[in-house]
This record gives C-alpha cells, structure tokens and sequence, in this order.
C-alpha cells in the first residue's frame, strides 16, 4: 500500500508561484514513477508532469512547459511541483499520482495505482 498527501497549494495572483509536494509512505519511494495531474470544475482530471523513479528524465504538459518544474528527493520520499508564472487557467486540484511498479508512468490516470487527496490552486487574475 502507498500513501500520498499533497501539501503547498493556496490563493496566488497571476504571475506568481507555488511549490507543491507529495509525501509517500508505505513503500519503497525511489522504485515509483510519479506524476502530477490536475482537475478544474467540470473537467476532466489532465495530466501535468511526470518523472521517472531515478529523477532523470521528466516529461511536461505542453499547457506547462517551461513554467513547471517537477523534482523529486528520494531520501525524503518527497516529490515537488514547481509553478512559476502561473495563469488563471493553472487553477484546479492538483493530485499527485504513483505508479509502484514502473520506470516512468506515461500520460493517462489509469496507469497510476496510487492518487493523493488533492490539494487546491487558484491563481486569481
């Protein structure tokens, strides 16, 4: 069994940032791939970024390119979401994801078995 809690969402005018992370308990951290994935109201949940179980390669939404920042620390079972420049359309909840048993967990929810509770963004304009 893996647990996940997501933690560092909040209230943000356009343009500023936010540093997300997702605690893991319950296995072995290093040997996950993660990701993290968001929902607006009345949409479907949308993939953000995701990073394979070594941290060395990541893998972006276009939406997000080059304003996210995903990292992960393995010796503290810690994934981190950075958002810079962030845009009214960035608000949703953003959920961390664990897929235990692969290198890199690809782009669609149902490769992951693990989701965290969610944590809330808004980005006011």
């Amino acid at each position: 069994q893996v647990q996940l809690v997501e933690s560092g969402g909040g209230l943000v005018q356009a343009g500023g940032s936010l540093r997300l992370s997702c605690a893991a308990s319950g296995r072995t951290f290093s040997s996950y791939a993660m990701s993290w994935f968001r929902q607006a109201p009345g949409k479907e949940r949308e993939f953000v970024a995701a990073i394979t179980w070594s941290g060395s390669t990541t893998d972006y939404a276009d939406s997000v390119k080059g304003r996210f920042t995903i990292s992960r620390d393995n010796a503290k079972n810690t994934m981190y979401l950075r958002m810079n420049s962030l845009k009214p359309e960035d608000t949703a909840v953003y959920y961390c994801a664990a897929d235990p048993d692969a290198y890199y967990g690809g782009r669609h929810p149902a490769s992951y078995d693990y989701w965290g509770q969610g944590t809330q963004v808004t980005v006011s304009s």
